[in-house]
């Protein structure tokens, strides 16, 4: 009888734990490809460098076949999405080097890639911490600026090299910050006037 009992409990655990894969499998995004679709063009679509996309869907070439399904491991970012995140790079990275913008658009997709902030760009960019927002051209204003060039290049580039760089989720000025919480995280790299950290 026990042996039975044994036997009937792995059973639903397989069963349980096969209908929990699935459901994690249902909650990916997939592309179905069209004709005239390139691995560039799709990588592009979503955010995701070429080489992720062949990686993480076990492609070696680059043949691609109307109909078939690529999946993509995170929800893409939108047009809208990018040109918020361009005002948001141009009003907090204003006269800092290139690098230094990209830097900053990382930051908002590795908050978007955390479990620890929201998971919108837009719940990103506009979130409050403690009464205050995350980001000062939120609370000034200049947020609503349109975007330079070198920031909606910036942006761009942050999106083709998602999960690629030192995983920061913080940047300060420390000549003009006023948080000690801030000067306590681990700083991952300095560009220009900004410490980035993590």
């Amino acid at each position: 009888m026990k042996v039975l009992k044994k036997m009937l409990l792995v059973m639903i655990l397989s069963i349980s734990f096969l209908g929990l894969n699935s459901q994690t499998d249902a909650a990916a995004y997939v592309h179905q490809v069209k004709t005239g679709d390139t691995y560039w063009k799709i990588a592009r679509k979503y955010g995701l460098s070429v080489n992720y996309l062949k990686s993480i869907n076990n492609k070696r070439n680059n043949v691609l076949y109307p109909g078939e399904k690529l999946v993509l491991p995170h929800r893409p970012i939108s047009d809208a999405d990018k040109e918020l995140m361009a005002r948001l790079v141009s009003a907090e990275a204003k006269g800092e080097p290139y690098a230094g913008k990209v830097a900053v658009a990382t930051v908002v997709i590795n908050r978007l890639d955390s479990v620890i902030f929201p998971n919108t760009v837009r719940e990103v960019v506009y979130q409050k911490i403690k009464g205050h927002y995350a980001f000062t051209p939120v609370q000034n204003g200049t947020i609503y600026l349109p975007a330079d060039k070198e920031s909606i290049k910036a942006v761009e580039e942050a999106i083709a090299y998602r999960g690629k760089g030192n995983g920061s989720l913080y940047f300060y000025n420390p000549r003009t910050s006023t948080s000690d919480w801030v000067f306590s995280r681990e700083v991952t790299v300095v560009i220009g006037n900004h410490r980035f950290a993590k």
